[in-house]
């Protein structure tokens, strides 16, 4: 890529919109429902949010916002499991930005921060190794957190503190995998999706090869798209012509940065540093088999878990809040009843307000939330009547 300016062309994109708009009424031909499809990843919501991507399309197709965003599906007890180990004596618990306020039953790290614990914001977990090798008398604990985009950049660090000997270092591992979340959602008997819209930084590590089952068995076109405009509304064009054509296939509109085959060097660190679980809990999804990671036992003297206790509680998110079917796409985040009213990125009740990549925190930013209110307002008005 040599200029941004060349993936925000306003003529490039009218051309995409123009054979977007031939596409749709074709397709449709015959059915009812809208064509449905998800963008996986929390970075495709926010780029289409913040361009106004979803606005420019036809009507009769629907965009679906997905589980691609970590920290939303980070259940409220590994939350609580955090504040507990911060909040042991001499712990120094170190964190993404974007992780700092997330509500669990018993606050947030913002929240032990302010009540003294040493918590503090990272860039990199070569960042919270740093502060271990300055803290020799202390303990540092890392929060790993993120889909395949982030295991390497974590794994390689365990291997560096292992070659350094630094003792005093050790992760809280929350790292998930993509694939397995892709299945169930497929599997998902209140959902009927179209295609995908693949994410492209999790492609970048994983490559293509892996999603090839969702075109063998589930007959569904994905497409790895990149975050400007134009790559949202070429790999939309794309996935329509699969569909306008009747092929499932996986393609790459992303190719400039995702390599097929993906990157060994970050597989073969992830393959060494660590294994699958044989389950891991997702807020609003439940448990899903073989959908995060654990450190392997040559490494166990890194793993916050086997060093230190932990709660280890299942909590189950408030009533009032809809988290689990907006990331399932069943629901918009308009259609939660607490949504930017007693829900803000100030106030937040669920994670999808917290994080840059939520939905309801990309809606709210960029919505319209007074029509949002009114909209509301008359679907009530139609349930009563």
């Amino acid at each position: 890529m040599k200029y941004v300016d060349e993936f925000r062309d306003p003529k490039k994109a009218q051309f995409l919109l123009k054979e977007i708009r031939r596409l749709v009424p074709e397709i449709r031909k015959g059915r009812k429902r809208p064509i449905s499809i998800m963008e996986v990843c929390g970075g495709h919501t926010h780029a289409i949010f913040r361009y106004g991507v979803e606005t420019m399309l036809p009507d009769g197709i629907e965009l679906v916002h997905g589980p691609g965003c970590p920290v939303c599906v980070l259940p409220m007890g590994r939350v609580d499991d955090c504040v507990a180990l911060a909040n042991m004596p001499g712990m120094i618990f170190t964190t993404f930005g974007d992780a700092m306020r997330v509500p669990g039953s018993k606050g947030s790290l913002l929240q032990a921060k302010a009540n003294g614990a040493d918590v503090r914001m990272v860039y990199s977990p070569l960042d919270a190794l740093k502060i271990a090798r300055e803290n020799p008398n202390r303990q540092v604990v890392f929060f790993a957190l993120g889909f395949e985009t982030t295991m390497p950049s974590t794994a390689l660090t365990v291997l560096r503190a292992e070659r350094e000997n630094v003792k005093n270092f050790s992760l809280f591992c929350n790292h998930i995998t993509i694939i397995p979340t892709i299945k169930a959602i497929l599997d998902s008997p209140d959902l009927q999706l179209d295609g995908f819209l693949g994410p492209g930084h999790v492609s970048m590590v994983i490559g293509n090869r892996s999603y090839q089952f969702i075109a063998d068995y589930y007959k569904r076109p994905l497409v790895v798209a990149g975050f400007e405009p134009l790559d949202i509304l070429h790999a939309l064009w794309m996935v329509l012509k699969q569909l306008a054509e009747g092929r499932s296939e996986i393609e790459n509109q992303y190719n400039r940065v995702v390599p097929d085959g993906g990157n060994s060097v970050a597989l073969d660190a992830i393959g060494r540093v660590f294994e699958l679980r044989e389950f891991f809990e997702w807020r609003g999804l439940g448990s899903i088999d073989h959908s995060g990671v654990r450190i392997r036992e040559q490494y166990a003297s890194f793993d916050a878990e086997r060093r230190f206790s932990v709660p280890a509680l299942k909590i189950a998110d408030p009533k009032s809040c809809q988290c689990g079917e907006v990331l399932k796409g069943v629901i918009k985040p308009w259609d939660c009843k607490v949504f930017g009213r007693d829900c803000t990125p100030e106030t937040p009740l669920g994670a999808l307000m917290v994080s840059s990549e939520g939905a309801c925190a990309a809606y709210y930013q960029y919505g319209d939330i007074e029509k949002i209110h009114d909209t509301r307002s008359e679907r009530q008005l139609e349930e009563i009547v």
